[in-house]
Protein backbone atom coordinates (compact mmCIF):
# COMPACT_ATOMS: atom_id res chain seq x y z
CA UNK A 1 0.00 0.00 0.00
CA UNK A 2 0.61 3.78 -0.34
CA UNK A 3 1.16 6.66 1.76
CA UNK A 4 -0.11 10.30 0.86
CA UNK A 5 0.67 13.90 2.34
CA UNK A 6 -1.59 16.56 1.94
CA UNK A 7 0.20 20.04 2.57
CA UNK A 8 -1.47 23.13 3.22
CA UNK A 9 -1.38 26.91 3.30
CA UNK A 10 -0.45 26.99 7.16
CA UNK A 11 2.99 26.84 8.75
CA UNK A 12 5.56 24.67 6.76
CA UNK A 13 7.47 21.86 8.92
CA UNK A 14 11.22 23.17 9.93
CA UNK A 15 11.41 19.83 11.53
CA UNK A 16 12.55 16.52 10.66
CA UNK A 17 9.61 14.18 11.18
CA UNK A 18 7.13 15.85 9.02
CA UNK A 19 9.81 16.99 6.33
CA UNK A 20 10.51 12.96 6.20
CA UNK A 21 6.93 12.21 5.96
CA UNK A 22 6.95 14.57 2.68
CA UNK A 23 9.90 12.98 1.38
CA UNK A 24 8.84 8.76 1.63
CA UNK A 25 5.07 10.13 0.62
CA UNK A 26 4.07 8.32 -2.70
CA UNK A 27 1.61 11.02 -3.54
CA UNK A 28 2.01 14.59 -2.48
CA UNK A 29 -1.27 16.72 -3.05
CA UNK A 30 -0.83 20.68 -2.28
CA UNK A 31 -3.78 22.76 -1.46
CA UNK A 32 -4.08 25.21 -3.89
CA UNK A 33 -1.44 28.14 -5.29
CA UNK A 34 -0.39 28.69 -1.17
CA UNK A 35 0.51 25.53 -0.73
CA UNK A 36 2.47 25.00 -3.84
CA UNK A 37 4.67 28.07 -3.29
CA UNK A 38 5.64 26.78 0.01
CA UNK A 39 6.47 23.31 -1.17
CA UNK A 40 8.68 24.82 -4.39
CA UNK A 41 10.18 27.32 -1.88
CA UNK A 42 11.06 23.89 0.76
CA UNK A 43 11.53 21.38 -1.84
CA UNK A 44 15.31 21.28 -2.36
CA UNK A 45 16.05 21.33 1.44
CA UNK A 46 13.32 17.88 1.42
CA UNK A 47 14.96 16.38 -1.24
CA UNK A 48 17.98 17.87 -2.23
CA UNK A 49 19.36 18.67 -5.85
CA UNK A 50 18.15 16.66 -8.78
CA UNK A 51 22.02 15.63 -8.86
CA UNK A 52 21.60 14.23 -5.38
CA UNK A 53 18.64 12.53 -6.17
CA UNK A 54 19.38 11.26 -9.28
CA UNK A 55 22.44 9.11 -6.93
CA UNK A 56 20.74 5.81 -6.52
CA UNK A 57 20.57 4.72 -2.50
CA UNK A 58 19.62 1.61 -0.80
CA UNK A 59 20.03 -0.97 -2.53
CA UNK A 60 22.45 0.00 -5.16
CA UNK A 61 26.35 -0.74 -5.02
CA UNK A 62 27.93 2.73 -6.23
CA UNK A 63 26.59 4.50 -2.82
CA UNK A 64 28.63 1.52 -1.27
CA UNK A 65 31.68 2.14 -3.52
CA UNK A 66 31.97 5.76 -2.91
CA UNK A 67 31.53 5.50 0.42
CA UNK A 68 34.61 2.96 1.51
CA UNK A 69 36.80 4.00 -1.95
CA UNK A 70 39.56 5.82 -0.26
CA UNK A 71 39.40 3.44 3.15
CA UNK A 72 40.48 0.93 -0.25
CA UNK A 73 42.60 2.86 -2.47
CA UNK A 74 43.75 6.02 -0.23
CA UNK A 75 43.85 9.07 -1.15
CA UNK A 76 44.68 11.01 -4.55
CA UNK A 77 48.02 12.12 -3.00
CA UNK A 78 48.57 8.47 -1.78
CA UNK A 79 47.28 6.98 -5.22
CA UNK A 80 49.96 8.88 -6.90
CA UNK A 81 53.00 7.54 -4.69
CA UNK A 82 54.64 5.26 -7.09
CA UNK A 83 54.54 1.10 -5.80
CA UNK A 84 56.28 -0.23 -8.37
CA UNK A 85 57.32 1.34 -11.71
CA UNK A 86 56.20 4.44 -12.22
CA UNK A 87 52.51 5.80 -10.62
CA UNK A 88 49.80 7.98 -12.01
CA UNK A 89 50.02 11.87 -11.08
CA UNK A 90 47.43 12.88 -8.69
CA UNK A 91 45.72 15.51 -10.96
CA UNK A 92 45.38 12.70 -13.51
CA UNK A 93 42.82 10.82 -11.01
CA UNK A 94 39.41 12.06 -10.42
CA UNK A 95 38.49 14.29 -7.08
CA UNK A 96 38.62 11.77 -4.23
CA UNK A 97 39.97 8.82 -5.59
CA UNK A 98 39.64 5.79 -8.00
CA UNK A 99 36.21 6.09 -9.95
CA UNK A 100 34.46 2.71 -11.10
CA UNK A 101 35.11 1.74 -15.03
CA UNK A 102 31.43 1.08 -15.27
CA UNK A 103 28.10 1.07 -13.56
CA UNK A 104 25.39 -1.24 -15.02
CA UNK A 105 21.51 -1.29 -13.88
CA UNK A 106 18.60 0.90 -13.78
CA UNK A 107 19.80 4.20 -12.42
CA UNK A 108 17.45 7.69 -12.08
CA UNK A 109 18.41 10.39 -14.42
CA UNK A 110 19.10 13.89 -13.06
CA UNK A 111 18.20 15.42 -16.49
CA UNK A 112 14.82 13.37 -16.15
CA UNK A 113 13.66 15.12 -13.03
CA UNK A 114 12.06 18.37 -12.84
CA UNK A 115 14.34 21.53 -12.55
CA UNK A 116 15.10 21.68 -8.51
CA UNK A 117 13.67 18.06 -7.75
CA UNK A 118 10.28 16.54 -7.49
CA UNK A 119 7.21 18.04 -8.21
CA UNK A 120 3.56 17.61 -5.98
CA UNK A 121 1.48 15.24 -7.87
CA UNK A 122 -2.08 17.29 -8.01
CA UNK A 123 -2.64 20.93 -6.80
CA UNK A 124 -6.51 20.81 -5.69
CA UNK A 125 -8.83 23.65 -4.65
CA UNK A 126 -10.42 26.35 -6.54
CA UNK A 127 -7.48 27.67 -7.87
CA UNK A 128 -8.30 31.49 -6.19
CA UNK A 129 -4.31 31.67 -4.70
CA UNK A 130 -2.48 30.62 -7.70
CA UNK A 131 -0.84 32.86 -9.54
CA UNK A 132 -0.58 33.38 -13.38
CA UNK A 133 2.75 32.14 -13.25
CA UNK A 134 1.77 28.84 -11.72
CA UNK A 135 -1.14 28.36 -13.58
CA UNK A 136 1.01 28.35 -17.17
CA UNK A 137 3.72 26.41 -15.20
CA UNK A 138 1.87 23.87 -13.75
CA UNK A 139 -0.81 23.58 -15.82
CA UNK A 140 -1.11 19.79 -15.85
CA UNK A 141 -1.06 19.25 -12.19
CA UNK A 142 -4.22 21.50 -11.26
CA UNK A 143 -7.44 19.96 -10.13
CA UNK A 144 -10.21 22.64 -9.81
CA UNK A 145 -13.04 22.05 -7.81
CA UNK A 146 -15.38 25.16 -7.79
CA UNK A 147 -17.91 23.73 -5.05
CA UNK A 148 -17.39 25.87 -1.75
CA UNK A 149 -19.23 23.32 0.89
CA UNK A 150 -15.26 21.93 1.47
CA UNK A 151 -12.46 23.48 2.13
CA UNK A 152 -9.34 23.20 0.12
CA UNK A 153 -7.89 20.23 2.70
CA UNK A 154 -11.04 18.44 2.29
CA UNK A 155 -11.28 18.37 -1.37
CA UNK A 156 -7.49 17.22 -1.52
CA UNK A 157 -8.62 14.35 0.74
CA UNK A 158 -11.31 13.59 -1.43
CA UNK A 159 -9.08 13.79 -4.61
CA UNK A 160 -6.69 11.40 -2.91
CA UNK A 161 -9.68 8.79 -2.44
CA UNK A 162 -10.67 8.93 -5.75
CA UNK A 163 -7.46 9.13 -7.36
CA UNK A 164 -5.19 7.01 -5.17
CA UNK A 165 -6.97 4.02 -4.59
CA UNK A 166 -3.83 2.25 -2.82
CA UNK A 167 -2.99 4.77 -0.61
CA UNK A 168 -3.81 3.59 3.09
CA UNK A 169 -1.80 6.43 4.84
CA UNK A 170 -3.02 9.99 4.59
CA UNK A 171 -0.23 12.80 6.80
CA UNK A 172 -1.49 16.44 6.56
CA UNK A 173 0.83 18.95 7.40
CA UNK A 174 1.19 22.49 7.01
CA UNK A 175 -2.26 22.58 8.37
CA UNK A 176 -1.88 24.87 11.35
CA UNK A 177 0.03 28.07 12.35
CA UNK A 178 -1.21 31.33 10.49
CA UNK A 179 -4.88 31.76 10.84
CA UNK A 180 -5.94 30.34 13.75
CA UNK A 181 -9.73 29.72 12.24
CA UNK A 182 -8.53 27.57 9.79
CA UNK A 183 -6.27 25.60 12.32
CA UNK A 184 -9.28 24.86 14.34
CA UNK A 185 -11.27 24.30 11.24
CA UNK A 186 -9.13 22.33 9.59
CA UNK A 187 -8.40 20.05 13.29
CA UNK A 188 -11.79 19.38 13.68
CA UNK A 189 -12.35 17.96 9.86
CA UNK A 190 -10.32 15.16 11.25
CA UNK A 191 -13.58 14.04 12.87
CA UNK A 192 -15.27 14.24 9.83
CA UNK A 193 -13.45 12.09 8.36
CA UNK A 194 -13.18 9.69 10.40
CA UNK A 195 -17.13 10.14 10.86
CA UNK A 196 -17.44 9.82 7.07
CA UNK A 197 -14.85 7.32 5.99
CA UNK A 198 -14.00 5.52 8.63
CA UNK A 199 -10.25 7.54 8.52
CA UNK A 200 -9.08 7.55 12.00
CA UNK A 201 -5.38 7.62 13.23
CA UNK A 202 -6.17 4.30 15.07
CA UNK A 203 -4.03 1.98 12.54
CA UNK A 204 -6.84 -1.16 11.24
CA UNK A 205 -7.31 -3.02 8.31
CA UNK A 206 -9.30 -2.36 5.76
CA UNK A 207 -9.55 1.68 6.84
CA UNK A 208 -7.27 4.81 6.14
CA UNK A 209 -4.75 6.13 8.46
CA UNK A 210 -4.72 9.97 8.94
CA UNK A 211 -2.96 11.95 10.54
CA UNK A 212 -2.45 15.68 10.88
CA UNK A 213 1.95 16.52 12.09
CA UNK A 214 3.34 19.81 12.75
CA UNK A 215 6.28 20.72 13.73
CA UNK A 216 4.49 20.47 17.55
CA UNK A 217 2.11 17.77 17.89
CA UNK A 218 0.70 14.77 16.12
CA UNK A 219 -3.34 15.09 15.72
CA UNK A 220 -5.92 12.47 14.76
CA UNK A 221 -9.34 11.31 15.39
CA UNK A 222 -10.90 8.51 16.84
CA UNK A 223 -14.38 7.22 16.80
CA UNK A 224 -14.92 4.76 19.73
CA UNK A 225 -13.17 2.67 22.84
CA UNK A 226 -9.22 2.17 21.41
CA UNK A 227 -6.08 1.95 23.30
CA UNK A 228 -2.37 3.33 21.28
CA UNK A 229 1.17 3.90 22.48
CA UNK A 230 2.26 7.31 23.38
CA UNK A 231 5.65 7.07 25.37
CA UNK A 232 5.61 7.31 29.24
CA UNK A 233 5.56 11.26 29.83
CA UNK A 234 4.20 12.91 26.49
CA UNK A 235 1.63 15.27 26.98
CA UNK A 236 -1.93 13.98 25.55
CA UNK A 237 -4.96 16.20 24.95
CA UNK A 238 -8.93 15.21 24.32
CA UNK A 239 -11.53 17.20 22.43
CA UNK A 240 -15.02 16.14 21.71
CA UNK A 241 -18.02 18.13 20.42
CA UNK A 242 -20.11 15.56 21.51
CA UNK A 243 -21.15 16.72 24.91
CA UNK A 244 -22.98 13.73 26.36
CA UNK A 245 -19.56 11.43 25.59
CA UNK A 246 -18.18 10.30 28.53
CA UNK A 247 -14.21 8.64 28.08
CA UNK A 248 -12.92 6.55 30.80
CA UNK A 249 -8.71 7.01 30.18
CA UNK A 250 -5.85 4.52 31.74
CA UNK A 251 -2.46 5.59 31.36
CA UNK A 252 -3.04 9.59 31.96
CA UNK A 253 -2.14 11.01 35.17
CA UNK A 254 -5.13 12.46 35.62
CA UNK A 255 -8.79 10.30 35.18
CA UNK A 256 -11.19 12.01 32.25
CA UNK A 257 -14.15 10.17 33.03
CA UNK A 258 -15.71 12.87 34.59
CA UNK A 259 -15.34 15.09 32.37
CA UNK A 260 -18.14 16.58 29.95
CA UNK A 261 -17.04 17.90 26.77
CA UNK A 262 -18.40 20.98 27.18
CA UNK A 263 -15.68 23.63 26.02
CA UNK A 264 -11.95 23.20 24.46
CA UNK A 265 -10.19 22.87 27.64
CA UNK A 266 -11.26 20.52 30.03
CA UNK A 267 -9.51 17.42 28.84
CA UNK A 268 -6.31 19.12 27.89
CA UNK A 269 -2.78 19.17 28.66
CA UNK A 270 -3.07 15.73 30.45
CA UNK A 271 -0.08 13.19 30.71
CA UNK A 272 1.12 10.11 29.88
CA UNK A 273 1.69 8.18 33.11
CA UNK A 274 2.68 4.66 30.92
CA UNK A 275 3.87 3.92 27.44
CA UNK A 276 -0.04 3.06 26.50
CA UNK A 277 -3.14 4.96 27.15
CA UNK A 278 -6.58 3.09 26.81
CA UNK A 279 -9.47 5.36 25.86
CA UNK A 280 -13.18 3.76 26.41
CA UNK A 281 -16.40 5.45 25.36
CA UNK A 282 -19.65 5.52 26.94
CA UNK A 283 -20.91 5.33 23.07
CA UNK A 284 -19.44 5.62 19.48
CA UNK A 285 -19.05 9.34 18.99
CA UNK A 286 -15.90 11.40 17.91
CA UNK A 287 -13.49 12.91 19.80
CA UNK A 288 -9.73 14.39 18.66
CA UNK A 289 -6.16 13.18 20.56
CA UNK A 290 -3.82 15.71 20.52
CA UNK A 291 0.08 14.35 21.60
CA UNK A 292 3.02 16.75 21.70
Amino acid sequence: MSSAVIIGGGDFPRKEYPRELIRRADYIVCCDGHALSAFMRNRSSIFGSPAQAALPSEGHTLPAFMRNRSSIFGSPAQDALPQEGSGPAAKTLPAGGRLPDAVVGDLPNAETLPAGGRLPDAVVGDMDSVSARQLSEFSSLLVKVEEQDDNDQTKAFNHILRSYPDVDTIHIVAATGKRECHTIGNMGLLMEYARKHGACGIPSEGCIYVDMVSDYSTIFAITDSCGFFVGEGRQVSLFSPDNSLTIKSEGLAWQTSGVVFDNWWPASLNRATSDFVKLTFSHPSAALVILD
